[in-house]
């Protein structure tokens, strides 16, 4: 088996680490935890099992699972988050590659949690990523939100068998306050970037990704917490440009470090609306 660390971004994950850590083991002899200010047990089970513990303030997803991979020991990083799970078909599937080409990176197919309940349909029923590379010449690129690998030209993705188990949320509270705090990154991600809301993105965008989720991807299927998903992502989508709207309005020709300064303080009125 080819040398792996295993980076792993939390922030209050104690339950879940102390299933994910022993597993992970079995594959790997340097797992770096990077935390972001966890108030549970968190940082003392992942030092508890032998990880290397580093806490790091919020940067953004990227910058700091890009400080975790500076850490590790190899080149080969499994990334994963806090509440993400390996079964044992990843880990046999992981423990068996032996890589010859350091621009291969592998893909993994995830299994999606509402509380304990396994989602199936809509878009958490098709998640897939890509997991596992050499640091060599993949890194993630450094946006606030919707993080992802700047992959080499050549890169061969291949899929790996078993699956990471994602416990997203534990209910629809969490759930709506993850839809808020997403917004609003994707908010400060479009500013920065020049993106404009207009009616299309407003009232049209929301609508849609309601009726893929729920009806062309069969999330109906997942009962309530698929009509859950769905109205979510309604909100989601309305609320990250209302946030850019408003935000745009109130800074007007400011620089892009001032935006993202001000976004970052900006109290959004209408959070207390979404029930």
């Amino acid at each position: 088996m080819v040398p792996i660390s295993v980076v792993i971004i939390t922030q209050n994950e104690a339950e879940i680490l102390a299933k994910s850590i022993p597993m992970l083991q079995q594959i790997s002899n340097d797992i770096i935890v990077i935390d972001n200010g966890s108030t549970d047990e968190t940082i003392n089970i992942a030092q508890a099992f032998g990880c290397r513990v580093h806490q790091k303030s919020w940067s953004g997803y990227g910058a700091n699972k890009n400080k975790g991979i500076q850490l590790a020991r190899y080149n080969w990083i499994l990334s994963i988050d806090g509440d993400e799970v390996p079964d044992e078909t990843l880990l046999r599937s992981i423990a068996a590659l032996k890589p010859d080409d350091e621009r291969a990176v592998y893909d993994i197919q995830f299994k999606t949690y509402f509380g304990s309940k396994l989602i199936r349909f809509g878009n958490w029923g098709r998640d897939h990523h890509i997991r596992l590379f050499s640091r060599v010449h993949v890194k993630w690129n450094e946006t606030p939100v919707h993080e992802t690998l700047l992959l080499p030209k050549n890169a061969e993705v291949k899929k790996l068998e078993g699956c990471l188990h994602h416990y997203s949320v534990k209910n629809k509270q969490e759930h709506q306050a993850k839809t808020i705090h997403y917004a609003q990154l994707s908010a400060m991600k479009y500013l920065k970037i020049g993106r404009k809301a207009n009616f299309v993105k407003l009232y049209l965008a929301p609508v849609f990704h309601f009726v893929k989720i729920y009806l062309f991807l069969l999330g109906f299927l997942d009962g309530k917490e698929g009509f859950i998903i769905a109205r979510m992502a309604f909100i989601n989508t309305w609320l990250k440009y209302h946030y850019l709207s408003k935000a745009t309005e109130t800074l007007g020709q400011k620089s892009v470090y001032q935006h993202d300064v001000s976004v970052m303080a900006y109290k959004f009125k209408t959070e207390a609306r979404v029930e």
